[in-house]
């Protein structure tokens, strides 16, 4: 598959807030919005200055969206028809579908500073699923799941810091629950609207793919 080997802080920039793409930076003043929160690109200013025709917002809000969440966009078309096919909201099927993402609950829990560098800590094999080892990002959890760090890779550096620091990259919504010490956390129940980022317009991208 395909990656993005760009800057990812000009993704940022291009959506003009805050993706937390970089983990740790996200939160320093080194981040990009809070040196130059432009649009990358010589005219970025200018672009910024323009009022969005109903099109550009549909557009950048599913961009967005599709970043926070670093799926391609064959990946989301899948993901829209199959929540176009699900009773209820469309829009926020869309966004608990993508919140199941093991990467995402991977990054939820806190065993990762973000989601990118939770899905490499999942394709490499270092998590389990109910006590069998999961390596695809993309897969759907389930309420009573339990996600725990494999045998193997519990005596590597990164996962004992883990445990002796207490370190947590971000407080777990109501849907999960985390034991650092254990390095295993449980899905309680299914995501709602509530538990998603509030900023996100699920409608814009309905009506995007709805053109």
């Amino acid at each position: 598959m395909a990656r993005y080997t760009d800057p990812v802080c000009r993704l940022c920039r291009r959506e003009g807030v805050k993706l937390y793409l970089k983990g740790e930076r996200c939160y320093s003043p080194k981040c990009a919005i809070e040196k130059r929160n432009v649009p990358p690109g010589m005219h970025g200013a200018k672009r910024a200055r323009r009022k969005p025709s109903d099109f550009q917002r549909q557009l950048r809000e599913k961009q967005k969206v599709r970043r926070i969440y670093g799926v391609f966009e064959r990946q989301f078309r899948r993901y829209f028809r199959q929540a176009l096919k699900t009773k209820g909201l469309t829009g926020t099927t869309l966004l608990v579908l993508l919140e199941r993402r093991l990467d995402n609950v991977i990054y939820r829990l806190g065993f990762a500073s973000s989601r990118a560098q939770a899905r490499q800590l999942v394709t490499h094999g270092h998590f389990t699923v109910n006590g069998k080892k999961v390596d695809i990002a993309s897969y759907q959890v389930e309420p009573g799941d339990v996600i725990q760090v494999a045998e193997n890779s519990r005596q590597l550096t990164y996962f004992k810091d883990l445990v002796e620091q207490g370190r947590r990259y971000a407080m777990p919504p109501k849907w999960l629950a985390v034991d650092m010490a254990a390095l295993s956390g449980r899905v309680l129940a299914m995501p709602t609207r509530e538990d998603i980022d509030p900023s996100i317009n699920e409608q814009l991208i309905v009506e995007y793919y709805s053109r």
